[in-house]
């Protein structure tokens, strides 16, 4: 009986933590000025697949072109200014690459620096279904009587 009043309580208490716990979008500076957009709406479009290619130094999970931080909009202004003096969008991918490396790319090159960036996933897998293989082997050759027996819940027959 005590064991059922504490379930009801910890499951309670779970619904009041969930409850507060809602999860709201970041503010965004509210700045008076609008968002700088090239004079050349084809640039703007260059940019935009550019800056969808780039990860934002800053949230880390969203591109460049998503971001509200600062220094997204400084980088996809800067892709502006680069375009508009006509750089190719390789010479643009290779110059913010060098400046911040690979990590600033959302699809790293394949080489050896990134390789387990690429294979690691894989040989987990492979590590945990080369594990649950062994297990379940191990698992088949034990006797039955080192298993606990099946005995009714106690709680269920009454």
């Amino acid at each position: 009986m005590l064991e059922r009043i504490l379930h009801s309580l910890l499951a309670a208490l779970l619904c009041l933590t969930l409850a507060s716990a809602q999860a709201t979008e970041a503010p965004v500076a509210a700045t008076t000025e609008a968002p700088v957009v090239a004079a050349n709406p084809e640039i703007e479009a260059r940019m935009m697949v550019l800056a969808a290619e780039l990860r934002c130094l800053v949230c880390q999970n969203q591109t460049i072109a998503d971001s509200h931080a600062g220094l997204a909009e400084d980088l996809r202004q800067q892709i502006r200014e680069m375009l508009a003096k006509g750089m190719s969008e390789r010479q643009i991918l290779d110059y913010m690459t060098e400046r911040y490396g690979d990590f600033v790319l959302y699809r790293p090159p394949f080489k050896a620096s990134t390789l387990l960036l690429w294979v690691g996933p894989g040989l987990l897998l492979l590590l945990a279904l080369g594990t649950l293989w062994r297990v379940l082997r191990r698992r088949q050759a034990m006797a039955p009587e080192a298993f606990d027996p099946d005995t009714p819940d106690e709680d269920a027959a009454r």
